[in-house]
């Protein structure tokens, strides 16, 4: 699956945007609070906008204080899939089952430097694990591999039947680094500036996804 982060596209041109990239599975979305992150972004009311604009299921990615208040509406509005950060609140599973009460997937998100161990209990709470391979905040940032471990621990869980859930990873995925991330057991891959800085995004989702899937050990590429 790929998703083509928003964050990377012309924010003043987002429905045309979203028709560019035709045929993703998802369309990423970063929501920011300037409090979470440094950065501040978009948020429901733009998401509202974005849902009537596009047929592509939305993965709103929120980077944000408060998860518990602000990620049901995310669902009620009619986001397909919710993400928030496991930093960001005491009491994960309760969020995700609001999500979830509210009519989306419930997605979990890691930074870089926070461990996946004391997570691994809860993630059968969860539809999708995000593994932030860059630091959250800002767009254009290189891969750190030394994430893989992570989407490599939920893998075999997810193989052995102990979890299903969506394996995603976020942050400097492009042709250099994606092969690296499938064959680590990502199933969803995030990719920004090497969907929208390409001539044909369309093609390029296209491309990563082929690519993907040539590396993987777990996924086919459906025609």
């Amino acid at each position: 699956m790929i998703a083509p982060s928003i964050l990377s596209a012309d924010f003043a041109r987002l429905a045309e945007e979203a028709a560019a990239v035709a045929g993703s599975d998802w369309l990423h979305v970063d929501v920011m609070d300037a409090h979470f992150v440094p950065n501040l972004t978009l948020g429901l009311p733009v998401v509202q906008s974005l849902l009537k604009a596009t047929d592509i299921p939305l993965d709103c990615h929120l980077m944000i204080d408060n998860p518990g208040r602000w990620a049901p509406p995310y669902a009620e509005a009619g986001a397909h899939n919710v993400t928030f950060h496991a930093e960001a609140t005491d009491d994960p599973i309760a969020v995700a089952r609001d999500i979830r009460a509210a009519g989306a997937k419930a997605g979990l998100s890691v930074k870089p430097g926070t461990p996946i161990e004391p997570y691994l209990e809860i993630l059968k709470e969860f539809d999708t694990l995000l593994v932030m391979s860059v630091e959250p905040g800002f767009g254009g940032q290189s891969f750190m591999p030394e994430v893989l471990s992570k989407a490599r621990a939920v893998r075999r869980l997810v193989d052995s039947g102990e979890l299903t859930l969506v394996v995603e990873i976020d942050g400097g995925i492009n042709t250099d680094t994606v092969e690296a991330a499938a064959e680590a057991g990502v199933d969803c891959f995030v990719a920004g500036s090497a969907v929208y800085g390409a001539a044909d995004p369309a093609a390029a989702v296209r491309a990563l996804r082929a690519q993907a899937a040539s590396a993987s050990p777990h996924l086919t590429l459906v025609q």
